[in-house]
């Protein structure tokens, strides 16, 4: 198994439960192709480098998990299929980039326990 993040950007004219809820359908389509998801950050509505299909914004988010290869083009074919979604990027982590995940997360999750 792989380590890899997608990163993926939603129409910003859904509700807030339409996003969660696109999210979570992204999210199952790993879960039932055998992918363990490592974490997820929904990074919120955000502005644009540049306009996508006349959009300035669009609601970001992330999920990291460990996977197989051939999961990854029916996730993307998915993505394709999908018209909330303006883009997506899923990439594999390489030794080194899943340590600083691994790090990223840690640091993450102490901050959330100190608040």
């Amino acid at each position: 198994m792989n380590q890899y993040e997608t990163v993926f950007i939603l129409t910003p004219v859904l509700s807030d439960d339409q996003m969660k809820e696109a999210v979570g359908k992204f999210k199952k389509i790993l879960t039932d192709g055998g992918a363990e998801i490592l974490n997820e950050e929904e990074w919120g509505l955000k502005k644009l480098a540049y306009p996508i299909e006349k959009k300035s914004t669009g609601f970001y988010a992330m999920i990291e998990f460990k996977a197989e290869p051939t999961l990854i083009a029916k996730l993307e074919v998915n993505y394709r299929r999908d018209e909330r979604v303006l883009r997506y990027l899923t990439v594999k982590n390489e030794k080194y980039a899943a340590e600083y995940a691994e790090k990223r997360r840690n640091k993450k999750a102490t901050a959330n326990k100190e608040d």
